[in-house]
């Protein structure tokens, strides 16, 4: 399954400017150890529509072997796997820089981040 080849798995909003800034800082700190992908992707509607619910959009995800951790859930998890995950592999991160949802105000900084801290789920696989 090309799923689980490619664990653990960043999701997130790649039409969001700070999302987008979000999952390179990440792909800096992980050093290829973890696949980033982004919602809008063909490869991230496969992962919604396999692993995910109706909530997926909501919030990024971090997927690991056992779990689906979204939002504020998957903070400690993904920091875990920076500092912890030995293996490295070629990761991937394409990233559109075209935002045109108003990403960069003041205001869309303040949702997003009420966002992160409101939403919240684990889904087990």
């Amino acid at each position: 399954m090309e799923i689980k080849e490619n664990i653990p798995i960043v999701l997130f909003d790649n039409q969001c400017y700070l999302c987008m800034k979000f999952a390179k800082t990440v792909n800096f700190f992980a050093r290829g150890k973890i696949t980033i992908i982004g919602h809008y992707s063909d490869f991230g509607e496969k992962i919604r529509e396999e692993i995910l619910d109706e909530t997926a959009l909501d919030m990024f995800w971090f997927i690991s072997k056992k779990r689906a951790y979204g939002g504020r859930a998957a903070l400690l998890p993904l920091i875990k796997s920076i500092l912890i995950e030995k293996s490295k592999k070629t990761s991937t991160i394409r990233i559109d820089e075209e935002c045109q949802q108003g990403c960069k105000t003041v205001k869309a900084v303040f949702l997003r981040s009420i966002s992160l801290i409101t939403n919240s789920k684990i889904i087990d696989l």
